[in-house]
Parts: structure tokens; sequence; C-alpha cells
């Protein structure tokens, strides 16, 4: 084996070490910081609401049935089919070299697998909670988003109350973005050999 292959091997083991651990870590993260907010402060409108800076944030719990920002309620089952396949698709992507080769990229794609696992665990009802209210609803199985970070810019925007997985999907988008706005390696070759003006 060439030592330029061996290179190559190093640097995808490396790639998929980075992607697999932020993965992990942002979920377990994620997942951690649900439990404990949930154990402290209790379901919806049950338990207390901890103001760490009053007004702007807080710290109180929220179940979401619907995506980001709260939308499509109800479409829980659906949330969780596509976040299964949006997994499969950012497998494939790692699959490939070009995308192991970007730390930017493979530190995106791990957050946002950690974001969205954190958000599928909760999704399919795994913590086990049961709705305590309305009525018509009591004892039956949640299997909504446990959010529990609420920010407010007073005057400016209510932000809907979330979680970290929300945050790691948000960060890895961002740098997503950034990755599509550096230059192609061929735009800066381009740019390299242009003559002076």
């Amino acid at each position: 084996m060439s030592d330029a292959s061996l290179s190559v091997g190093q640097s995808a083991i490396r790639s998929w070490i980075v992607f697999l651990a932020l993965a992990a870590v942002s979920a377990g993260v994620d997942l951690t910081t649900k439990s404990i907010a949930f154990a402290r402060l209790g379901m919806p409108g049950v338990g207390p609401r901890h103001d760490l800076i009053p007004g702007v944030l807080m710290l109180e719990t929220n179940l979401n049935e619907g995506a980001l920002f709260g939308m499509g309620q109800g479409l829980g089952l659906a949330f969780a089919a596509v976040s299964v396949l949006a997994i499969a698709g950012i497998l494939a992507m790692m699959a490939k070299q070009t995308t192991r080769d970007d730390l930017i990229l493979v530190t995106a794609l791990g957050l946002i697998v950690g974001g969205i696992v954190g958000n599928l665990y909760d999704r399919l009802g795994l913590p086990g909670l049961a709705w305590h209210a309305p009525a018509e609803r009591i004892g039956e199985p949640v299997r909504a988003v446990r959010d529990w970070i609420h920010c407010v810019l007073p005057g400016v925007i209510d932000w809907p109350i979330f979680n970290l997985a929300d945050t790691w999907l948000v960060i890895g988008a961002g740098l997503i973005l950034l990755v599509s706005l550096r230059p192609t390696p061929a735009a800066r070759t381009a740019a390299s050999e242009a003559p002076p003006a």
C-alpha cells in the first residue's frame, strides 16, 4: 500500500471519528439536559419557570409535536420518518471522500445528526412521558420534542421555546451555509493565477 493510500485511509478514519463523536456527544448532551430540565421543572404548565435573566432568558418546559419553531403540529411520525431519511442521506454524504476532506462540513454534519437523534428520541416517545393535559389526552404517551430554553428580546421577538438539539441543527445549518459560500477550488486557482489589475 502506498503512502498516499495510507494517508487517505487515516484521514477517512479521523473524519469518521470526528463525525461520530460529535453526533454522539451532541445527542447525549441534548438528551441529558432535557431529562434534567423536565425532572426539575416538571411538565409544561405544572412546574415552576426559572428566570436566568428576568424577561430575557428563562427555563421552562414545553412539548412540541411539530418541527422547528412549532411548525407542523401533529405530524410527529412524519417528521420521525423524515429524520431517519435525513440521517441516511448524511451517512451517504460521509461516504464521499470530498465530504470527509472538509472538516467544517464533517463538523456540521455531526452536529446535525446529533440534533436529529436528540429530537427523534423524543418523537418516538422513548422518554416515557404521558400527557397531563388536555383532559381528553391524559395518560396517552407523549410523542413530542421536549423543549426547555426560552429567549425573549423585549419588543423584538419572543423566540419559541427550544432545546439544545435545535441549537445543534441551527449551528450545523449555518456551517453548511458558510461552506457553500466558499469559493470552489477551481475559482481559487483562477483567482490566484489572474494577472494583477
